[in-house]
């Protein structure tokens, strides 16, 4: 058998759809369990990003800073990047609070107009990273292989896509729609 691919999924600011839907590929996991070892995700106890990833879905828009760092922490080590979903192609809903303006203002009206115990704004990292002026598609911040579309995608258009890359099928062109299923 050949060597085992290292794959990697990650959801940044979203709803988590698509990881839903990644899980509904039911007994077609355990085809892929049989030929990748799954090395990061929101389903995992992994803190970090790890090195010499083959292959990472990403979910989500790229909406606070933490979400920017482990945006470029993964292209950096990953062979392959794949726009997972309408939030990481477009933004989507994750973008509905760009015409809102000002972070800030944002957050003064959620933490300290609302109804809320300390009124306050937390400052804490952890608790709220910070957010970006504006929430933005994934290929906006970092080079994008494969742009893998819907909201979510349906669960056979997921399992078409990673079966191509499996097999080696790649764009001819960074940032490509391939359409899969």
């Amino acid at each position: 058998m050949s060597e085992r691919l290292r794959l990697a999924t990650v959801w940044l600011g979203g709803c988590s759809g698509c990881h839903m839907s990644f899980l509904d590929m039911d007994e077609f996991l355990f085809d892929l369990a049989d030929r990748a070892d799954l090395v990061y995700s929101p389903i995992m106890d992994v803190k970090e990003f790890p090195e010499g990833v083959d292959l990472t879905l990403v979910e989500g828009a790229v909406a606070n800073r933490d979400n920017l760092e482990l945006a470029r922490d993964l292209r950096a080590k990953s062979a392959r990047v794949v726009s997972f979903g309408d939030c990481a192609v477009s933004g989507n809903v994750t973008a509905m609070r760009n015409p809102l303006g000002d972070p800030l203002a944002i957050l003064e009206r959620v933490y300290v107009d609302a109804v809320d115990r300390d009124g306050g704004i937390p400052d804490v990292a952890p608790i709220v990273p910070g957010l970006l002026a504006q929430v933005l598609p994934l290929h906006n911040v970092i080079d994008v292989d494969v742009y893998l579309p819907g909201c979510p995608p349906p669960a056979d258009r997921i399992r078409s896509a990673v079966t191509a890359l499996l097999e080696g099928a790649l764009p001819r062109d960074r940032g490509e729609d391939i359409r899969f299923g």
